[in-house]
């Protein structure tokens, strides 16, 4: 009482400046001492710092939702208290006064409980989107997120163009284990070697564990910026999909719909719905498809996609390896059903992941009466960019002859990423270690008029 007396009687001496800084002195200390509450709390359920959610927004993702050369989409997350966020977009200059003209968009924001796959404690999350739209084609735009206080830092992108014209893209294999020990020097080199890619492939099995949010949080901590200003393809693994509990059947991640905004094909399953898509990048196809589910669905999908294009690169990408390396694994769903639909449409450029190996080969034109052409069609690539290793099946390879099917390159015990190169009439190919040093390499050279392909 006496400590409380002696403090109101030198608070009515002092003058207005002097009480107000006391007052909000006082203030922010019972803020903070709310926060560090928070901070305590939340390392109470075993978050390390940099899974722990706050105002400021983290795990900041770029994907393609519509037209690349008009739109792209955000995705980021912030703690609960965040229910009204925005996000900021402005043509980039070579100076600061861009922000003049950033113009606002609304987020939608979804609430995710992560402390019921955790510890079965509720811990709300908040994930926020955007969908940025008519942007001019060919122009690098800033952006950033918050909540008109709270902001992340500028980020930079370019739109596709809108015509065939020469680009770049990167593409990995399996991340998925001990991934921020091993998985962050492979992307921090790809990002050194590639900076000016237009996009990434994550050909699945980017975590090992589909619900474990501390294997996405060294996924995103992995990337740091990159995921930011890289916009990214995610194609979905077998370890995307994991039962909630022992007699529920398995589920896509229950991170992977909040986390990434990708385009919902309405004609196809719901289940299959953010896992096949199609991206069209300057004359470029890419079909991402879910090599877990509904396959027979895909197959329709597969044909009616590539039968309706007439883009000048056909590039198709699942988890599952269509050719695969490792001993004992086998997709003949996708050999006998949708093989014969990329040499029948002449897709260009199939990129895999799955068995923890490296191969690369192609496949030449099989015509009606099983004869074999002698022309190239496909080539084939399976890869892994994170630690875990399988042994290659050389048996396996060799028995893949059968289906057309030659193996030009293999690989074990190395971790990869692989960048591609379209210019002209060319793609080249090209696999790097994680030390950045080039493994492999392969072109295709096409007649657009045509349609006939050489592999070097």
């Amino acid at each position: 009482m006496t400590i409380v007396y002696r403090f109101l009687n030198n608070f009515n001496k002092m003058n207005k400046f002097q009480s107000i800084f006391l007052v909000a002195f006082i203030y922010s200390l019972f803020i903070n001492a709310q926060e560090f509450s928070h901070f305590n709390k939340d390392h109470r359920l075993g978050l390390h710092h940099w899974e722990i959610p706050s105002k400021d927004p983290d795990r900041i993702m770029l994907n393609f939702n519509g037209d690349p050369s008009s739109t792209r989409a955000v995705t980021w997350r912030t703690d609960s208290s965040v229910k009204n966020a925005i996000a900021q977009i402005a043509i980039s200059s070579f100076n600061s006064k861009f922000t003049e003209n950033a113009k606002n968009y609304n987020a939608i924001t979804e609430e995710f409980d992560l402390g019921v796959y955790k510890t079965n404690k509720s811990f709300v999350v908040n994930y926020h989107s955007v969908i940025f739209d008519n942007l001019n084609s060919n122009t690098i735009y800033a952006y950033r997120v918050g909540d008109g206080k709270n902001w992340s830092e500028w980020i930079q992108f370019k739109t596709a163009k809108t015509g065939y014209s020469p680009t770049q893209f990167v593409y990995f294999g399996d991340a998925q284990n001990d991934i921020l020990n091993h998985w962050s020097r492979v992307i921090r080199m790809a990002y050194q070697t590639a900076p000016n890619a237009a996009f990434v492939i994550h050909a699945g099995d980017m975590v090992d564990t589909a619900h474990r949010d501390y294997e996405w949080a060294q996924w995103f901590k992995a990337g740091g910026f990159i995921h930011s200003q890289w916009t990214a393809i995610p194609v979905v693994g077998n370890h995307e999909f994991q039962r909630i509990n022992g007699l529920s059947p398995k589920r896509l991640s229950v991170q992977w719909r909040p986390q990434f905004t990708l385009p919902v094909e309405e004609n196809l399953h719901e289940k299959l719905h953010e896992t096949v898509y199609t991206v069209e990048y300057q004359d470029v196809l890419i079909l991402v498809l879910n090599s877990t589910d509904f396959l027979e669905e895909q197959t329709a999908y597969i044909e009616e996609k590539l039968s309706k294009s007439d883009a000048k690169w056909k590039i198709v990408t699942c988890h599952h390896s269509v050719f695969s390396p490792a001993e004992g694994r086998d997709f003949e769903f996708a050999r006998k059903n949708w093989k014969p639909l990329f040499d029948k449409y002449g897709v260009d450029l199939v990129l895999n992941g799955h068995d923890h190996s490296y191969a690369r080969g192609h496949v030449p034109v099989k015509s009606q009466d099983e004869n074999k052409s002698g022309n190239f069609n496909t080539l084939y690539i399976t890869s892994v960019s994170g630690p875990k290793q399988y042994k290659i099946g050389l048996q396996q390879l060799e028995d893949y002859k059968t289906d057309g099917y030659s193996s030009d390159k293999i690989g074990e015990q190395t971790q990869f990423f692989q960048v591609i190169t379209i210019e002209n009439e060319s793609l080249i190919y090209k696999a790097y270690t994680a030390l950045g040093d080039e493994y492999d390499t392969a072109t295709i050279t096409k007649d657009f008029s045509t349609g006939i392909k050489t592999l070097e």
